[in-house]
């Protein structure tokens, strides 16, 4: 164990999970979108917090370039960095779970190993994982940041889906095909399997 560690202790509070939840009327849950820039998870993420807020839940929504801009504005792109990046959101993720809140996560989040432990940290009846899929000739067509064709150019190193991979989810709770599903009904889905827990 590293030194500095050695003297560090979770501190317990009087306040429970259960107390939480109670106070807010609803179970913390951590909702996890991944998938390719440009399939639509900030965009379908969006849309069901807007539609959670309307119907009273307490939610909150943490986003990929969101996250860059604060907590993690020290992080690159190399798979290193990529998985400190979602390892930091799983944490805080989990951390708004024991809150009560219902959190959106809208990452790529490219490496299943990652992913799970995303889901462990937040807790397997606490977590619902969406692969928002679509093709890499699909989202490039989006693009909504010009990022695919600076990664095609060579400008953007480490560009997942063109110079560095994307492991499909292996056990999503649910799968958005946003080439053929319009943004409302991929918002229904999700709220149906939100409002189903």
């Amino acid at each position: 164990m590293e030194e500095s560690k050695k003297n560090i202790v979770w501190h317990e509070g009087k306040v429970s999970y259960e107390d939480r939840c109670d106070n807010l009327d609803q179970e913390g849950l951590v909702v996890w979108f991944t998938g390719l820039s440009g399939a639509g998870k900030s965009t379908v993420a969006v849309e069901v917090e807007k539609e959670l807020i309307k119907l009273g839940k307490a939610v909150y929504r943490l986003d990929g370039d969101n996250v860059r801009h604060g907590l993690n504005s020290d992080l690159g792109f190399t798979a290193e960095d990529r998985n400190e990046n979602i390892r930091r959101i799983a944490e805080v993720a989990a951390l708004f779970k024991d809150a009560g809140l219902i959190t959106l996560a809208s990452f790529i989040s490219p490496y299943q190993e990652i992913r799970n432990f995303a889901r462990e940290r937040a807790g397997e009846d606490n977590f619902i994982e969406v692969y928002v899929k679509a093709d890499v000739d699909t989202c490039a067509e989006r693009d909504p940041k010009g990022l695919y064709e600076k990664a095609k150019s060579g400008e953007i190193k480490n560009f997942t889906g063109i110079s560095a991979p994307y492991e499909v989810p292996e056990n999503a709770e649910l799968i958005i095909d946003t080439t053929k599903l319009s943004v409302a009904d991929s918002v229904k889905k999700v709220l149906g399997v939100i409002i189903s827990d």
